[in-house]
């Protein structure tokens, strides 16, 4: 049979919020593999993962999660989780990687499968889907994320503050991620957009420590990395007023 890896979505934290399939991915594979930082850290993903399965088939990797300075450590960081998971494939065949979010958003997986594909030839790589910061976000604060004809652009502030210029400047919602380390020039970028008033930010949803506020409080402060920020177009037409 040939080995599988199923990259589950875990959803942004609280654990009500993972999916029936995942918890039946996570619970079927053999080894549940959760990326972090340093093997003494109990990341986000992991502690999600423990709502469901025993500790004792939860392994964790370390993955440059935030480098993007140093290419030749990010680099050699995915070779190194690649064939940690290669080794759990060869050994147990079916390994679960959780993920944070959806494992197609932004996600580590995308590079693990990569990785992993070249070193177990055959590898059946799948996915299942998890709720998204910005569906949570949306939920919490009451912030709706489209009407109608409206477009959604999801923008990782990480690309630099023009994409997220050019974005407010279009039509539709503007999500965006990663954001926390730049409070400061987004909200100034949300305030020439004309859009500072209606838009909400949020950090560790669905945690103890959830932050959600209106993104006219930001007051330049550094917010955690994994801040979420929703700035909604204005709607003036009324119910459907976006048909």
């Amino acid at each position: 049979m040939s080995s599988r890896l199923i990259g589950v979505g875990v959803g942004p934290g609280d654990p009500e919020l993972v999916t029936v399939k995942g918890v039946g991915a996570l619970r079927a594979a053999d080894v549940v593999v959760v990326p972090v930082m340093d093997t003494g850290e109990r990341g986000r993903a992991e502690a999600t993962v423990l709502h469901y399965v025993d500790a004792a088939k939860v392994v964790r990797v370390v993955f440059a999660l935030n480098e993007r300075t140093d290419r030749a450590r990010r680099e050699a960081a995915w070779d190194a989780a690649g064939a940690r998971v290669a080794g759990l494939l060869r050994e147990h065949g079916c390994v679960a990687f959780a993920t944070i979010g959806d494992p197609n958003v932004y996600s580590t997986f995308t590079y693990l499968a990569q990785t992993v594909a070249e070193l177990v030839p055959g590898v059946v790589v799948e996915t299942v889907p998890g709720i998204t910061a910005m569906q949570d976000l949306a939920a919490r604060s009451g912030a709706v994320l489209t009407e109608g004809t409206e477009p959604l652009t999801l923008v990782p502030v990480t690309a630099g503050e023009s994409a997220l210029k050019e974005a407010l400047a279009g039509p539709g919602t503007v999500v965006a991620y990663k954001f926390g380390r730049r409070a400061a020039e987004v909200a100034e970028a949300l305030r020439e957009a004309g859009r500072l008033d209606d838009a909400v930010w949020g950090s560790a949803l669905g945690l103890p420590d959830e932050s959600i506020r209106p993104a006219a409080e930001l007051d330049g402060a550094t917010l955690p990395y994994l801040s979420t920020l929703i700035a909604p177009p204005r709607r003036d037409g009324g119910r459907g007023g976006k048909l």
